[in-house]
């Protein structure tokens, strides 16, 4: 069997450690504004949508790993719309918990860049 780089392997391989690690961080972090959301009573649901992109990070980043070296493009794609899902999700229900638009922007980036290693893969095949 023969052995080839497919297209952003080694970026896919950080990329899915890093939000890995990242997804613990912000499962307490959305915790911490889940509760202080709850003790002020202000209705908003920045902490549930943090666990949620953490979910969304997880996923992603074992789909991400686990499909680096494969020849198909589903894995990247499929971890792309993850990461976009629980950016998009971060994104638009931040509310007072700012640090959530911060993981959403790097969520949706590594998307894109997931979209782009798909899209190489797919011409690399062809």
């Amino acid at each position: 069997m023969e052995k080839t780089k497919q297209p952003l392997s080694t970026f896919r391989l950080v990329a899915g450690i890093i939000t890995i690690v990242l997804s613990v961080l912000v499962t307490f972090q959305s915790c911490a504004a889940g509760l202080s959301n709850a003790l002020e009573e202000n209705g908003e649901s920045g902490g549930s949508a943090g666990v949620l992109l953490a979910i969304c990070f997880l996923v992603a980043g074992i789909v991400g790993i686990v499909t680096r070296k494969s020849t198909g493009a589903g894995g990247a794609f499929t971890s792309a719309g993850f990461y976009i899902v629980g950016g998009l999700i971060g994104l638009i229900c931040a509310g007072s918990y700012a640090d959530l638009v911060i993981w959403g922007v790097i969520s949706v980036a590594f998307g894109v860049i997931f979209i782009i290693a798909g899209v190489l893969t797919k011409k690399r095949n062809s």
